[in-house]
């Protein structure tokens, strides 16, 4: 069990990291998607049900839709083709 607990501490800062490094937004907001996922397995692992629960639903899933709708307001994120008509 403390091998699954190391590696997640080492997938926390590993995540951290990258998410401050990454310079596409849209890596970003899913890399910060697993950063929240695998806090929540930690606080399972706390014995802490309610904090994870929270996590889950706030971390992954709120925040990140929110992100996601940020994104396409500001036109961050385009369909494809609206990627080729902008080429031409």
């Amino acid at each position: 069990m403390k091998i699954f607990e190391v590696i997640l501490l080492i997938g926390l800062i590993v995540c951290s990291v990258s998410v401050g490094l990454t310079k596409d937004l849209l890596t970003s907001i899913i890399i910060f998607m697993s950063y929240s996922l695998m806090m929540c397995v930690i606080w399972v692992l706390l014995q802490s049900p309610d904090l994870a629960i929270t996590e889950a639903a706030v971390g992954a899933g709120v925040t990140s839709i929110l992100f996601f709708i940020t994104l396409k307001k500001i036109k961050a994120i385009q369909k494809e083709g609206q990627d080729e008509q902008t080429e031409r």
